[in-house]
């Protein structure tokens, strides 16, 4: 640990490589199995006290090697496996990957596929951010503003289940596309949905965001600067925390990202009180953005004209034999990609979420790589937590919203 910058939580100045603090050590597991570790991996602390002098992770108890099983799925199955990882935004994570295969096999998305695409993408993040800031406010010993969101977010699960008919693993859309159109009653829900959400939030902000002892539990806890972030490959709301204005939405736009107006949140000193106030922040933005792609929904089909890849509608299927030879050589996974290699990454819940897939000509990838933003994040915690207590090292897992079926994958 010498070797390693440390920036010690400014509360507490143990220093691994200073033994004259630090006394007999303890060794404590903090998981695989424990309610506050937001999912089944260890970490092994070595105790001075109640201060953290080290800590090393194990991973991979609930790995299900998602990038080998790809490589035995036709290309529209592996959409299953995607919302299993950061299973509190599934959606992008499912759209992610159709826009990966819809710009290898060049096929043009509709605009009105693309801007209910963002409406769901959208609602996906908020609902993470939610989650994230909910259960630090558990974290800390505040319940009543989880409560608050929780209601929240199953109004979003029950927009999921109006578009697509699932709520936590949501298998959304299609390549090409949107499965289904926006129903009435989904336009419906939406509207009541970004009428009745601001309230809410904003007593959820009165709870937390000027609370003295919220404020002391997590103010300069877990600090990470810049540098060090982006030395570590962090993205999303953990990097913006730092300081760092990026954001693929904006560098990289998709799914007509640059037809919306909405402001990047940033922080100053990276610890847990700016990661808290970004996705606060990064909630309200989401919530424009829904409100602009719902008010502005272009007219048109909301599937592309790409019959090779987008399974015709049943009516079709029943009734013409074309769409019935498309119907049987896409779900028997009969349709060759061509050869070649793509990286598409779009801004997940926590970050950069990237896909890298190489083919040889087959009905399979050769070769599927996940770049799973929490696996980034978790190799940066020994370094935030060494010089904190044990209860900080809580608060700061938790801000950093590492999600154990995206670390493993």
């Amino acid at each position: 640990m010498a070797d390693i910058e440390l920036i010690p939580n400014k509360k507490h100045l143990a220093r691994a490589d200073q033994p004259e603090l630090v006394g007999e050590l303890t060794t404590l597991n903090l998981g695989p199995t424990h309610p506050a570790t937001h999912g089944i991996f260890q970490n092994i602390l070595q105790m001075d006290g109640e201060i953290i002098v080290s800590s090393e992770q194990t991973i991979g108890y609930i790995h299900r090697a998602f990038e080998k099983i790809a490589e035995r799925r036709p290309y529209y199955q592996i959409t299953t496996l995607t919302d299993r990882m950061n299973y509190c935004s599934s959606p992008i994570n499912n759209l992610g990957w159709h826009m990966t295969m819809e710009k290898f096999l060049q096929v043009e998305v509709p605009k009105r596929a693309q801007y209910i695409r963002v409406i769901m993408m959208e609602l996906a993040r908020i609902a993470d951010h939610l989650i994230c800031n909910g259960i630090l406010g558990v974290d800390t010993g505040a319940f009543s503003g989880f409560l608050y969101l929780f209601e929240k977010r199953e109004e979003i699960y029950e927009i999921y289940e109006e578009v697509c008919g699932a709520r936590l693993t949501t298998n959304m859309g299609r390549l090409g596309g949107m499965e289904r159109d926006l129903s009435t009653e989904a336009i419906r829900k939406l509207r009541a949905f970004i009428k009745s959400f601001p309230p809410v939030m904003r007593e959820f902000e009165s709870l937390f965001n000027r609370n003295r002892i919220f404020m002391d539990r997590i103010i300069d806890v877990g600090a990470i600067s810049a540098e060090r972030a982006l030395n570590y490959g962090f993205t999303g709301p953990n990097l913006r925390a730092a300081g760092v204005d990026y954001d693929v939405r904006v560098m990289n736009p998709y799914s007509s990202y640059e037809d919306f107006d909405f402001i990047i949140p940033i922080g100053q000193s990276g610890d847990t009180y700016d990661r808290f106030m970004v996705r606060n922040a990064e909630i309200w933005e989401s919530l424009k953005i829904v409100e602009q792609a719902l008010e502005n929904l272009p007219e048109g089909p909301f599937y592309a004209d790409a019959p090779e890849y987008y399974l015709p509608p049943k009516k079709e299927v029943y009734s013409s034999m074309e769409a019935l030879i498309y119907h049987f050589k896409i779900v028997m996974g009969e349709i060759d990609a061509p050869i070649g290699e793509i990286y598409h990454a779009v801004e997940g819940g926590n970050g950069e979420l990237g896909f890298y897939m190489i083919s040889d000509g087959g009905r399979a990838p050769y070769r599927l790589h996940f770049r799973r933003p929490s696996f980034i994040y978790y190799q940066a915690f020994p370094e935030m937590c060494v010089g904190s207590t044990l209860s900080d090292a809580i608060v700061i897992m938790s801000s950093l919203n590492v999600i154990a079926g995206e670390l493993d994958s």
